[in-house]
């Protein structure tokens, strides 16, 4: 749709907004969901946008043991685990190791939920279209263990909205959710970064600060 890279991520916001529109214009209870820290700059122009309510959905990637940029699977707030088969059986990645990073990043994900919301409830999804948002995606692991979370507190609608994601993983979600809305689907894919001008790392502080302004708005 946008041949040019994005010049960070709340411009990639606002271009996002644009393509969602019509589920605001079909829908009046929408919850967005952002997922940190980098999902969430993207979601905060999304949501204000949209007039709609902004919270988190925490997700953490597993990261191969020695490689950890490549996903072996994510887990997600609620217990949710989702795993790469192809990637586990074809590194012959034991179980012994995979529960040991899965752990480490529960413990991520605990500080960061505190880090984050506080003491601040968790939204209602029930009944409700969610508008997962998220700075890109690459394999999307991260993606589909924030679609499992979501899909197990019975929302009425799931949508996926990215401004950038390779072909074959947009096909893979749009099996499992009712719509994926992606800016750009490159066939040249080799890093969500490369699609953007800053993709300078989200800081707590900001994530912090951006949540803050769309919850006292």
């Amino acid at each position: 749709m946008f041949g040019a890279p994005f010049a960070d991520r709340r411009e990639a916001g606002r271009q996002l907004a644009e393509a969602l529109q019509p589920l605001a214009e079909s829908s009046e209870d929408l919850l967005v969901l952002a997922l940190p820290r980098g999902g969430v700059p993207v979601a905060y122009e999304v949501a204000r946008a949209l007039d709609a309510e902004l919270d988190l959905l925490l997700v953490r990637k597993l990261g191969t043991p020695g490689q950890p940029e490549l996903a072996m699977g994510a887990i997600a707030s609620g217990g949710i685990e989702v795993l790469n088969p192809r990637v586990i059986q074809g590194l012959r990645i034991p179980e012994h190791l995979i529960q040991q990073v899965a752990r480490e990043e529960y413990r991520e994900l605990q500080r960061r939920e505190t880090a984050y919301r506080g003491d601040r409830p968790p939204p209602k999804v029930e009944g409700r279209t969610v508008i997962l948002v998220d700075d890109g995606l690459a394999t999307g692991s991260t993606m589909k263990a924030a679609v499992e979370a979501v899909k197990s507190l019975r929302p009425a609608r799931v949508v996926v909205a990215v401004p950038v994601a390779p072909p074959d993983t947009v096909r893979e979600l749009e099996s499992q959710v009712d719509q994926v809305v992606a800016l750009l689907t490159p066939a040249n894919f080799s890093a969500v970064g490369q699609w953007y001008l800053d993709f300078s790392q989200t800081s707590d502080d900001e994530v912090r600060e951006l949540l803050r302004a769309a919850w006292h708005s």
